[in-house]
């Protein structure tokens, strides 16, 4: 099972150490900043599941990495502040953060509520788009209430699993859904299998929606983490 990307922001070195060895006993993969620019940097360039970001950074402050984090992503978002300056945290929760958690803090917390913010996140995306029985992609035109997906204009026929794997998908446009999220989601928690399943359906799909399936353009695979719907494929 590949591991879950986390973004850790902080200019401390020793923080910045002791997140990375935490986060990584416990399975997570990490990539990490010193900084607000090289932030939104590593952002761009790693597409994490979740960052973890310290309020008070050099050149960019961590409220407007969050703020510009968000403008573009609903990837969660778990704030990091010293004790006196929570005001800063509010801040940063008004501006799109998930949470926020104070310095110091106990390891065991933070993973506690780094897995909770993981397992939030695909149920507050859907929550938003529950209204839409019609999602349309690009070339794909996914209908919920007739339980239909057309490509290019012609009607495909999808199995449950494949239609509800692409739903999930659709839903999440532009965000990486981990190997974890989509087992869980399309398969139930008490599934058990290899992620070889997952990618079977994957290949599937891009048979039936891709122009090239050998080079996919709108069902990407994100490295070390899982797929991505893109929100304009081939654009």
């Amino acid at each position: 099972m590949d591991p879950v990307l986390i973004l850790v922001v902080d200019d401390e070195q020793s923080y910045r150490d002791a997140l990375s060895v935490a986060l990584e006993r416990e399975g997570f993969a990490v990539e990490t900043a010193s900084d607000g620019a090289e932030a939104i940097t590593k952002f761009d360039a790693t597409q994490p599941a979740l960052v973890l970001l310290d309020v008070m950074l050099p050149q960019i402050s961590g409220v407007d990495v969050c703020r510009e984090i968000r403008s573009r992503s609903q990837v969660p978002i778990l704030m990091v502040t010293a004790r006196n300056s929570e005001i800063d945290a509010v801040v940063g929760l008004e501006v799109g953060a998930d949470d926020y958690i104070t310095k110091p803090f106990g390891l065991r917390e933070l993973v506690a509520r780094v897995r909770a913010a993981l397992r939030r996140a695909p149920r507050r995306a859907e929550r938003q788009v529950a209204d839409r029985d019609v999602v349309e992609i690009g070339d794909v035109r996914l209908d919920a209430a007739r339980h239909e997906v057309h490509v290019r204009d012609e009607l495909v026929a999808l199995p449950l699993k494949e239609f509800e794997l692409l739903e999930l998908l659709m839903l999440h446009a532009g965000r990486v859904l981990t190997r974890d999220v989509l087992i869980d989601r399309v398969w139930g928690s008490n599934y058990y299998g290899d992620t070889k399943t997952l990618d079977v359906h994957v290949k599937r799909l891009r048979s039936r929606v891709e122009v090239d399936p050998s080079h996919p353009t709108a069902i990407v695979t994100v490295r070390g983490v899982g797929y991505r719907f893109e929100a304009d494929p081939g654009g």
